[in-house]
């Protein structure tokens, strides 16, 4: 009997998972092309510098994960990402529009050349026993560019300002305005002082990675 119901009970999981599985919205790149209109006059456009909620460079997001892309937009359509001009634009999109643009990102700017399993420049001393601390590379993965889940951001090579603002943001509570919500994250973050935070991020953007600005042609 108890033979029996493990086996339907496993049926039952296999079911679900496939279900799951099944109901996954697919970006399409094609698509994703045309709604990517609020992005570009951020993210399209080299050297440009968010205000809020301190000058920064907006993230690189071309060759970006999709799954990761897709996880933030999300995250701020739900409120656990508080940046105010990102919560509108997220809000804005449907899950359909949110895969797609993803889409759209994931091979935006795509060179295919291989990155190195190692970072090409050592950390200081002081660095490396901050990520050793962190355990940045058991998630971030091989030279911070190749994350264990798709769902994790490539963060080699990503402006050091903005990595800064972002592990920052980690930190903060009880605020409508800035904050990031990631249990794991706000974990890690707060073992350390901004000042640790800054060195470990302009180590981690000093690093060769995927991510890149490709200006749109409407800016060039």
């Amino acid at each position: 009997m108890n033979k029996t119901l493990t086996t339907i009970f496993a049926l039952a999981v296999a079911s679900v998972t496939a279900l799951s599985h099944a109901q996954e919205v697919k970006g399409d790149v094609e698509a994703g092309k045309q709604k990517i209109a609020m992005c570009i006059g951020c993210h399209g456009i080299q050297g440009y510098q968010a205000s809020f909620p301190e000058v920064h460079k907006v993230p690189m997001i071309s060759g970006q994960s999709g799954k990761y892309i897709a996880a933030a937009l999300t995250a701020y359509k739900k409120g656990e990402r508080k940046h105010p001009t990102m919560r509108g634009i997220a809000d804005s999109l449907s899950e359909q529009d949110i895969a797609d643009v993803a889409a759209y990102y994931e091979q935006h700017g795509k060179t295919g050349a291989e990155l190195p399993a190692k970072p090409g420049r050592e950390p200081s001393v002081q660095v490396a026993e901050l990520l050793k601390k962190g355990a940045c590379v058991s998630c971030h993965g091989d030279n911070f560019a190749k994350p264990i889940d798709p769902s994790y951001p490539k963060i080699a090579g990503q402006h050091p300002d903005y990595l800064f603002v972002a592990l920052k943001s980690y930190k903060v509570e009880k605020n409508a305005m800035v904050g990031r919500g990631n249990a794991i994250m706000g974990g890690v973050a707060k073992q350390f002082t901004n000042a640790e935070l800054k060195a470990l991020a302009s180590y981690v953007g000093s690093l060769d990675g995927d991510l890149h600005t490709v200006p749109q042609s409407r800016f060039r």
